[in-house]
């Protein structure tokens, strides 16, 4: 499988930032990730900092609200409308969530995670096929954080997650903070989830922060990525390669400098893990 992006470091674009991207555009980083439903249908300001970041770097679109994971219909304005988007700016990278957020005609405006069962599999498999074939291109899923399992689960997440790009050939956009968060939560070995993912299928990481809230970790995308994310993240370099890989932060949003000095440090962190691996594979 080939990457739409084979490598480079960014972040994601942020209503508090497009003051700032429209007067110096998108400086020091390879590509920038925007959340889609900013720009579905939209004109206007939102238009105008997409083409602004488009003159500099490539874009990514990354979806909240496709609910791949859902009993309800897709919603097939919503393709049609996304179909359309990517058709004009032809996006890195298209991704949304493996989970679900709606019922019926309602939207929950969050992220849930599925029970990890074959009914599910089967079920998230013909969906992702669906709209795969509505956009004419492949879809990346993110794996979730989550603060409660399902007793019906019959699988793990790593197997879930590798089964579901395996059987509806689509990628998986890593979020590392997210296994880590979710390991803490249910105590189970990070290290165990990267090294469990097939290494042709993962077309994106990305990295944020959480906050420690003593019984739990929340994942709340609102501060730097702290060091054992960063050691993940090495681990999982060592394992996938150069990744393309966007910084989060969704609470208290910076500003782009100090967006641009993470985005660095992402950079810094890939760079040690690949000299590592290469010295490993030297004195082996």
């Amino acid at each position: 499988m080939l990457r739409a992006l084979t490598r480079g470091h960014g972040f994601g674009l942020r209503v508090p930032h497009y003051p700032a991207i429209i007067e110096g555009g998108a400086r020091g980083v390879d590509f920038v990730e925007a959340v889609t439903e900013n720009f579905l249908g939209r004109g206007g300001r939102p238009r105008a900092v997409l083409e602004r970041v488009r003159r500099d770097v490539p874009v990514a679109l990354h979806g909240v609200s496709l609910s791949i994971g859902s009993v309800s219909p897709l919603n097939r304005d919503y393709l049609h409308a996304l179909r359309a988007l990517c058709d004009e700016i032809s996006p890195a990278v298209v991704s949304d969530h493996l989970c679900f957020g709606t019922w019926g005609p309602h939207y929950g405006h969050d992220l849930w995670p599925l029970p990890y069962t074959e009914e599910a599999l089967a079920h998230v498999v013909a969906r992702v096929a669906t709209v795969q074939d509505v956009l004419g291109r492949r879809l990346a899923l993110e794996n979730v954080s989550s603060y409660v399992t399902f007793a019906d689960s019959q699988l793990s997440e790593w197997e879930f997650l590798s089964q579901v790009a395996h059987r509806a050939d689509c990628y998986l956009l890593l979020d590392i903070n997210n296994v880590y968060v979710s390991a803490y939560n249910h105590d189970f070995a990070a290290e165990r989830y990267i090294d469990a993912i097939p290494t042709d299928r993962v077309a994106q990481f990305h990295l944020a922060g959480h906050r420690d809230q003593g019984a739990y970790l929340l994942d709340d995308h609102g501060s730097m990525v702290p060091p054992p994310v960063w050691a993940l993240h090495r681990r999982a370099v060592s394992r996938f390669g150069p990744t393309p890989t966007i910084i989060e932060w969704d609470e208290n949003v910076p500003s782009l400098d100090v967006l641009a000095a993470e985005v660095e440090k992402a950079r810094r962190s890939e760079a040690i893990a690949l000299s590592e691996a290469d010295l490993t594979t030297g004195a082996a």
